[in-house]
């Protein structure tokens, strides 16, 4: 969404203004003075060069998916395979509060999906869903194809909030929802890096992440975070 604000002061005239993924460049000529070049990171840019000049700002977010050329600044700019490969925009979950989980069919904390599928059912009609993004990184505790993920999280726990295709979410060939998600919350110790399967990780309404969780934490522990979320404007 784009926004303009303009700004008057006398004897000063615009040449242009231009912006580029939420920086705002400002160019003026004050009278009798030299071209001013001013760059700037906030919505609204001043500029001067001894006399006054007039200018327009020009606040740009989100305007760009990620995938354009630039690391992603907000979770809904992100993309990433569904259970069939297809192609999923995280931003089809916008304004909705998420859980994302990478998870695991063979592991100790396996038994979570049923905590999860809990939570999902409880405030789904209220604006929240969790994502899970099954991940063989582990301990090779998530083996099977995304079919065969998927019948087991039926089967054995009733789960319904949507699974993703299996990725990595470490190393060289993660997936860009995990480089984002640990670029915004780090772990213990301030290590990014994920530890181990059913790490979790809650995102606001507005595409921000709000709090990274260890494998440990129950799902419904988190109720409470989720319920201050949801009653954000």
């Amino acid at each position: 969404m784009n926004s303009f604000k303009t700004l008057r002061a006398p004897a000063g005239r615009l040449l242009f203004t231009r912006a580029l993924a939420g920086t705002t460049v400002v160019r003026a000529r004050a009278s009798g003075q030299a071209t001013v070049h001013q760059t700037l990171s906030t919505r609204v840019a001043f500029a001067s060069a001894g006399a006054g000049v007039a200018f327009t700002t020009h606040s740009h977010t989100r305007d760009a998916k990620h995938g354009g050329g630039g690391p992603a600044t907000n979770f809904f700019d992100l993309k990433a395979k569904g259970k069939r490969h297809q192609e999923v925009s995280m931003s089809d979950f916008e304004n909705k509060v998420i859980l994302v989980v990478n998870v695991a069919s063979k592991c100790g904390f396996t038994d979570q999906y049923a905590e999860l599928e809990s939570i999902y059912k409880k405030y789904k009609d209220k604006g929240f869903t969790v994502i899970g993004f099954p991940c063989n990184q582990f301990g090779g505790q998530e083996p099977g194809t995304e079919e065969e993920i998927e019948s087991f999280c039926q089967v054995n726990f009733g789960v319904t909030f949507p699974l993703m295709a299996k990725i990595d979410v470490n190393g060289k060939n993660e997936d860009p929802v995990y480089t984002f998600l640990k670029s915004q919350k780090s772990g213990l110790m301030g290590l990014t890096r994920i530890k181990w399967n059913f790490e979790k990780f809650l995102i606001r309404k507005d595409g921000t992440v709000y709090e990274r969780y260890s494998s440990a934490t129950s799902p419904t522990s988190i109720a409470k975070d989720i319920e201050e979320l949801l009653a954000e404007q």
